[in-house]
């Protein structure tokens, strides 16, 4: 009993002296929650959930305020109420290795080992109530707690709340978690020796979610059709698309700071999705919204984004003509999956084409040779692709390449040692591609990011995880070892859904760094030249997470299925000089559609079903659409029977086309033995209009016969469904005509023994078989003299005259 009295009274004594002297102990708190890791999550929170409002100041310079305060809220999410509410804030080490801006927000709150006094939130919490707090500490003090910072970094911060449940034993029910970049202390010497500044690029990505109807052909006077409405709201003022742009507007230095975003806006590189620039074009006249995805040429609604996309579209012509501009692959193509297909033509929509449509639509000439993956990786044979698409460098993640180094620039290895055409890999940071990729209202985990560091975001609030990517930008500049001749390749992920205010925050962290000298600009346009010496060569390493995440088979067989078709009915169809919708066109919509089909885009969000769902209605969309096309062309049935007037006598067909472009088809024929068709061979449709076919045919057989016609492609494709058609000649065939020719033999030689023994004045052996008065010579038995008697008394007359 002594010795556990004793216990309990070093205890306290411990506690008092922890209470008294600050910096030198831990204060208690009740027992641990789950740690803030992807597992643990899932099952954590229960009673109570923190969120962060503000952290002031977001960035600690040179000139901040020496203490830090962090607002947020508790609710009462559980089913139950919680007393004695409490909440701290807690400091981890400074991140000294890029991979810790994430792995330090994973980190068990036991690593949060500076701390601060719990405070009092409320002494009960209703189901369903929140509470507000406010949390200040100085950044560093002798006589109070603190968080402990004396130099610049970039610090893991952590909200600690407490609680008693009903019917349970008080816990840490919650946290959250946060960077804090710290740029310069306070009050810090002014002869300080500054940091080798960081030679700095910033990729600026303008992207959406593919929004044109799929299965819809091209025309010259029909309205795009859109799935939704929701690209008006993002190009409308305060939207997501509107606030990326308003931000880099911001940095005009015209309108605003002078030098600083001089430097800012030479660093930048817009990069823009051709798609979505295609689309918003679109917007800018008529368009119309589907009520029914599975039904793109059904029931729609008139678009109310016109105006928004006007005038977001003349705002980007007027940025574009002032600063880099860079064309992503089209519509955040999977490469990967169109190394698998590997077909000439969605390689040049995907990769070839959309410099060109950029460069067309704002009136500007973009960088070329360049090519940035939504994936942020390559496999061996998307690097192919990309080398055979004729570019020279590729925007990738250092983890997609084995040790990256130091280095910005990576050599990837060709399929030989002396490729003639490399390939070189401008690298960034995956960590800081992560942290930027949580911003905003969906945030995703790219695919690049090791599986060591993934964890759910949902549960950080937004402006946590705003912090995260402040600290991430920043940590280059700030980190504690830093190298002569480093740089950083700052890329967002191409569908950011960074707000108007975060875009700014992020724009405005990097220009106080060029404005502090910690950082100089290094355009994109440096990064990509040939490197001199050459970077030494590495090999592709894409992470796991790239594969699962990537387009899955099923989607990209059926784009492959309907690429061959698509390609035939093309080489059927017409080009007409006198008309503007040419087979290009017309089908060039459909061709879209597979590529948009590849999407990556939403597939890393909270929610991947639905770029699943939408992959597979498009490419549906698109194999209905284009059944409909080929079916557009038939041979009309003549119904009942086909009489012939010979055995030679032409069929005649009539060939129909629907579609509003000409088609060239040839007659297919299945006939039985017996009919012979003579191939009219290739035959021109007008467009929406017929053709009357004159089908050469011999046919031998008097009987009816079936024959099957069909109109195909040059390839064999069939165009509509066949028609069968009964035939019936009038001539008799070939027995008949030996019948008819023995029969004619025969009476040839009949005629001609009557007439040889009639000539030689005998009787017709064959009359002997007949009666008297049947025999040649007699009329009805009567009257009439035989040829014999007639000749004997013209003889005995004779006689008579000469006697």
């Amino acid at each position: 009993m002594i010795g556990r009295a004793a216990a309990w009274a070093l205890l306290v004594v411990l506690v008092t002296c922890a209470a008294v002297a600050p910096g030198l102990a831990v204060p208690t708190e009740a027992t641990a929650a789950p740690s803030h890791t992807q597992s643990s999550q899932q099952t954590r929170s229960q009673f109570l959930r923190l969120s962060i409002d503000t952290v002031t100041p977001s960035i600690v310079t040179t000139g901040s305020e020496r203490t830090v305060t962090v607002t947020g809220s508790v609710r009462n999410i559980g089913d139950r109420v919680v007393e004695d509410v409490a909440v701290r804030l807690q400091r981890a080490a400074g991140v000294t290795e890029s991979s810790e801006l994430r792995s330090s927000l994973t980190l068990d709150q036991s690593s949060f080992d500076t701390v601060g006094l719990f405070e009092t939130l409320t002494d009960r919490l209703d189901r369903g109530q929140s509470e507000n707090f406010s949390l200040s500490l100085p950044l560093d003090s002798e006589t109070d707690y603190s968080l402990g910072i004396t130099e610049p970094g970039v610090y893991p911060l952590l909200v600690n709340v407490n609680g008693t449940p009903a019917y349970g034993g008080a816990a840490r029910l919650d946290d959250a978690r946060f960077l804090l970049p710290v740029t310069g202390v306070p009050g810090e010497r002014p002869d300080a020796a500054p940091a080798p500044p960081v030679a700095t690029t910033l990729l600026w990505p303008l992207a959406a979610p593919p929004s044109l109807a799929a299965g819809v052909p091209g025309s010259l006077t029909d309205p795009v059709r859109l799935l939704r409405d929701d690209l008006a709201d993002s190009l409308a003022d305060g939207g997501r698309l509107d606030g990326l742009l308003a931000a880099i507007e911001a940095t005009d230095p015209a309108r605003s700071r002078g030098a600083w975003d001089r430097q800012l806006r030479d660093s930048t590189c817009l990069a823009i999705d051709p798609d979505l620039l295609a689309t918003v074009e679109a917007m800018t006249t008529r368009y119309l919204v589907v009520d029914d995805a599975g039904e793109p040429d059904g029931a729609a609604t008139e678009g109310t984004g016109t105006p928004a996309a006007t005038e977001w579209l003349e705002r980007l012509r007027t940025v574009a003509g002032q600063m880099c501009v860079v064309a992503l692959p089209r519509a955040q193509a999977d490469l990967s999956a169109l190394a698998t297909i590997d077909d000439p033509t969605l390689t040049s929509i995907a990769l070839n084409e959309p410099a060109d449509v950029v460069d067309r639509i704002l009136g500007i000439t973009s960088q070329r040779g360049t090519t940035w993956p939504d994936s942020g990786t390559l496999t061996p044979a998307a690097a192919d692709l990309v080398r055979g698409a004729g570019a020279t460098t590729s925007l990738l993640a250092s983890t997609a390449v084995d040790t990256p180094g130091e280095a910005p620039i990576a050599r990837i290895a060709g399929p030989t040692p002396d490729d003639p055409e490399p390939l070189d890999a401008v690298l960034f940071d995956p960590a800081v591609g992560a942290a930027l990729a949580a911003v905003g209202s969906d945030p995703q985990t790219p695919s690049y990011v090791p599986s060591s560091v993934r964890y759910d975001l949902a549960s950080d609030s937004e402006t946590a995880r705003l912090q995260d990517a402040l600290g991430a930008v920043l940590w280059s500049s700030v980190r504690p070892d830093a190298p002569d001749g480093r740089s950083a390749v700052i890329a967002p992920p191409q569908l950011w859904s960074a707000g108007p205010d975060e875009a700014s925050a992020i724009l405005n962290s990097v220009t106080g760094l060029f404005r502090s000298g910690a950082a100089t600009p290094r355009p994109l346009a440096d990064l990509t030249r040939t490197q001199d010496p050459a970077p030494p060569p590495r090999a592709l390493s894409a992470p796991e997470q790239s594969v699962s995440d990537g387009v899955p088979e099923h989607v990209r067989a059926a784009v492959a299925d309907q690429l061959p078709r698509i390609d035939s009915l093309g080489a059927s169809l017409v080009t007409d000089p006198s008309s503007p919708l040419t087979p290009t066109l017309f089908l060039a919509p459909l061709r879209g559609d597979l590529v948009r089909s590849l999407t990556l885009a939403q597939r890393r969000g909270d929610d991947p079903s639905r770029a699943e769902t939408a992959a597979t209605t498009r490419v549906n969309e698109v194999a209905t659409t284009v059944d409909a096309l080929y079916n557009s062309v038939s041979v009309v049935s003549p119904g009942g029977v086909y009489t012939l007037a010979s055995e030679q006598s032409p069929l005649l067909l009539v060939a129909r086309n629907d579609l509003p472009i000409g088609v060239t088809v040839r007659l297919d024929v299945q006939a039985p033995d017996g009919v012979d068709i003579t191939d009219v061979g290739a035959t021109a449709l007008p467009p929406r209009g017929s053709r009357t076919l004159t089908v050469p045919a011999r046919i031998d057989d008097s009987r009816k016969l079936v024959v099957q016609f069909a109109l195909t492609s040059d390839e064999g494709r069939r165009f509509g469904e066949p028609i069968s058609v009964t035939v019936r000649s009038n001539a008799y065939g070939q027995a008949l005509a030996i019948v008819t020719a023995c029969a004619g033999a025969l009476l040839l030689f009949l005629a001609g023994r009557r007439l040889w023994h009639r000539f030689r004045g005998q009787p017709d052996p064959a009359d002997d078989a007949l009666a008297p008065d049947e025999r040649p010579g007699y009329e009805d038995g009567e009257g009439v003299t035989s040829d014999r008697e007639r000749d004997g008394d013209e003889r005995q007359d004779e006689g008579r005259g000469r006697t």
